[in-house]
């Protein structure tokens, strides 16, 4: 197959994407996140109507993404193709201006977008930890990737089993396989009201090598390199930053260490946001990709599961080399 050929227009288009300081800021934010609108204008206290004409030029030039979620848009960086007509110049400007620090005073806002992401999740879960279980199960049962994800576990080739970790545990249900393959492990839960709902499952059935932790993922940036896998099921769809999360969960791996993360593919339910608590729309496999390559992880086995409902679930698993 013939590569595409590379016109003058070309060029121009993508030189006057990127002419523009503000534009260039936005790739820069855009780099392992995605944001709506609404969200960039908070980042970057601009209009809308103006956010929105940037984010059309940056579109055109074929360096943003973008994707509805329910009746919102979410924008992200365009992955880098080497058929995209313009490969070579799309890498070396990503890599050119994510050798910059992000301005301190956007920084802020971009904590404050994503600490108010977590606590609209914190809230919903506080409010929902009686029905969330049915909830879910609407999606998906534990029972329907379970034994996949055990399966996945058991062909990782863990050397040294000694400490294993869960994000986000939910009723505990992958626990006791845990509990069975390592010598301990640490459950993580930024909900204090499901990880209480955890812990009485692992007490229910007589496992005490189970410690529970009350925090999120940034626990693992104080507490180091520690675990020889670590799992996070059906969890990452809830989360504020998922691409920070997999930062947090790379930092919290041993070298030689395996990550196992399920979620949900991508899809258009949007009653999913409102019944369930989710964040985002399942994910694209490469989305979990690029961003388990950034963090410094390197792709493994991947497992789909088609759903009688229409969803579909993902096991990617990740190694720390």
């Amino acid at each position: 197959m013939k590569a595409p050929v590379l016109s003058f227009a070309d060029i121009s288009t993508f030189n006057k994407a990127v002419s523009d300081p503000l534009r260039i800021e936005v790739l820069r934010v855009l780099a392992q996140d995605s944001y709506g609108v609404l969200e960039l204008c908070e980042i970057f206290d601009y209009k809308q109507s103006g956010m929105s004409h940037h984010l059309k030029v940056l579109a055109e030039a074929g360096l943003v993404a973008k994707r509805r979620e329910g009746n919102s848009i979410f924008y992200s960086r365009a992955l880098v193709f080497g058929s995209h007509r313009l490969a070579v110049l799309q890498q070396q400007l990503y890599i050119t201006i994510d050798s910059i620090a992000i301005d301190e005073s956007i920084s802020v806002r971009l904590q404050a977008v994503s600490s108010e992401r977590t606590r609209a999740s914190q809230v919903f879960f506080a409010q929902q930890a009686d029905n969330f279980k049915a909830q879910q199960d609407l999606i998906a049962e534990y029972p329907v990737y379970g034994n996949a994800v055990t399966e996945l576990l058991h062909n990782s080739d863990i050397s040294n089993p000694n400490l294993a970790v869960e994000i986000g545990p939910g009723a505990g249900e992958f626990l006791p396989v845990l509990a069975t393959l390592f010598d301990s492990v640490i459950a993580v839960d930024n909900s204090t009201v499901m990880l209480q709902r955890s812990s009485q499952y692992c007490d229910e059935q007589g496992i005490d090598n189970v410690s529970f932790v009350h925090s999120d993922t940034s626990y693992f940036a104080q507490a180091g390199a520690l675990a020889d896998c670590m799992v996070i099921n059906m969890v990452l769809h809830h989360t504020s930053s998922p691409a920070d999360i997999f930062v947090d969960m790379a930092s919290g791996l041993r070298s030689g260490g395996v990550l196992l993360v399920t979620d949900l593919c991508r899809h258009d339910q949007d009653w999913a946001k409102t019944a369930c608590g989710d964040v985002w729309l399942g994910f694209d496999p490469s989305e979990l990709q690029r961003w388990a390559l950034s963090a410094g992880l390197q792709q493994g086995q991947s497992n789909y599961l088609a759903l009688r409902n229409g969803f579909q679930i993902q096991l990617q698993q990740f190694k720390k080399t």
